[in-house]
């Protein structure tokens, strides 16, 4: 009954007198607290960092806000047998046609290019390296781009196979400064093209690379670029959400194979992935360089945990006959070690959250300079509060179990 509110009032005074340690120890109590902040703050930050690192290189790879999914002759994940892929064929817009139709399936993009990089020119004015590419007149909404200028080409065009091309913000700004390029024409290997359309900035993580492209209907493409030796094509299927993936992906899979004309029992000679799936992958690749980062920098709280071990020991040991007189009167072992215990707790709880509010801004900051999405964690903030005053316990157990062991009349006897 008397033992409850005993160690409620040992509670408020453990917490009392260790804001009274802080007070009257201001510059070993500001080091030790600013130790522990540090090192809070160094892990927030990486954390934050590298989670929106991930998710701005997850966002680019992916180039979608919808989840769509991808068939080619191998996905590039890793895998099978390297001769086997090689000898797969190419995948031709008969099977376009049949995806189409397949359940589940919204819109279809067929894109194809062939390796090429090229320097465009228009009058005096050139642009750096330009990665040409065929696509369908699906291609902008299947990846999220946006038409800055003109509009992007119609299945009409595809269909026709014209001569018109859609420029990605990089070539738009070094062949046309201060110019309106609708409806003017550049050469693409030795033939006029006519720009219809220019596409928005895509502040891609790799910077103006990402929007140093073109963008030409498949069919034209196929006509009068397919020369370099080198052939890709692809397909990017949108679904349906509210569909199950794994559904759809198994009625594309049944669709590529009568297309390919495969029997029961042979393999696939194409590849279905989901966009997810290349999140994932990106995910578990930062995930561990993430925890790498963090396990560095932890070695900054251990610093911490034994400035607190140091400044609790020589606490202890100024308070000697406070803590005689103590347990003279009636306080048990496990209360003097409570109480050292709280304290230690104290002042690295302290330093946690102002780790937290440092390590935020930093991360704020970094990432808002390096174009990252910034995102706060509630569970993140806890975890990081939580562990530093786990840090304080812990180093602190040693010195409280030392305060918890004196002889009460030593402990009297001591000046």
């Amino acid at each position: 009954m008397s033992s409850q509110p005993h160690t409620g009032l040992l509670m408020s005074d453990a917490i009392v007198q260790a804001l009274r340690t802080i007070i009257g120890h201001r510059m070993r109590s500001l080091l030790l607290i600013l130790g522990v902040s540090i090192g809070v703050m160094t892990l927030l930050a990486i954390f934050t960092i590298v989670t929106g690192l991930s998710n701005r290189i997850r966002a680019d790879i992916i180039s979608s806000n919808r989840p769509y999914i991808y068939v080619a002759r191998f996905s590039g994940l890793g895998g099978g047998d390297p001769d086997e892929m090689m000898r797969r064929p190419h995948l031709l817009y008969d099977a376009v046609e049949a995806l189409k139709d397949t359940d589940g399936v919204g819109k279809v993009d067929y894109q194809i290019n062939n390796g090429d990089v090229m320097v465009l020119k228009y009058g005096n004015e050139k642009t750096n390296f330009v990665q040409p590419v065929g696509s369908s007149e699906n291609f902008p909404y299947l990846f999220s781009l946006d038409v800055e200028e003109g509009r992007y080409f119609n299945g009409a065009e595809v269909e026709a196979s014209a001569r018109v091309v859609v420029l990605g913000y990089g070539p738009r700004k070094d062949l046309f400064p201060g110019l309106d390029p609708i409806g003017r024409e550049i050469n693409i290997y030795g033939r006029p093209y006519r720009i219809v359309g220019t596409m928005a900035e895509r502040k891609h993580i790799i910077g103006a690379l990402g929007d140093n492209f073109i963008v030409l209907p498949w069919s034209t493409f196929e006509k009068y670029c397919m020369h370099t030796g080198v052939e890709d094509r692809n397909i990017m299927l949108q679904f349906d959400e509210n569909r199950d993936v794994d559904e759809v992906i198994s009625n594309i899979t049944g669709t590529m194979r009568q297309v390919r004309r495969l029997r029961p029992g042979q393999p696939n000679n194409f590849d279905v992935v989901a966009s997810e799936t290349f999140g994932e992958l990106i995910d578990k690749v930062t995930g561990g360089v993430a925890l790498v980062l963090v396990v560095l920098s932890s070695v900054g709280l251990l610093v911490g945990g034994i400035g607190v071990m140091n400044i609790m020991l020589i606490s202890v040991t100024e308070r000697t006959r406070e803590i005689g007189v103590r347990m003279a009167l009636g306080a048990r072992r496990r209360d003097v070690l409570f109480q050292v215990l709280v304290e230690a707790g104290v002042l690295t709880g302290i330093g946690g959250v102002i780790g937290i509010g440092l390590g935020y801004l930093a991360s704020w900051g970094m990432t808002h300079l390096l174009r990252f999405p910034f995102e706060v964690s509630p569970g993140v903030t806890i975890g990081a509060a939580l562990f530093s005053i786990a840090i304080g316990l812990f180093f602190g157990l040693y010195p409280a179990n030392k305060a918890a062991r004196m002889d009460p009349i030593v402990a009297l006897g001591r000046e």
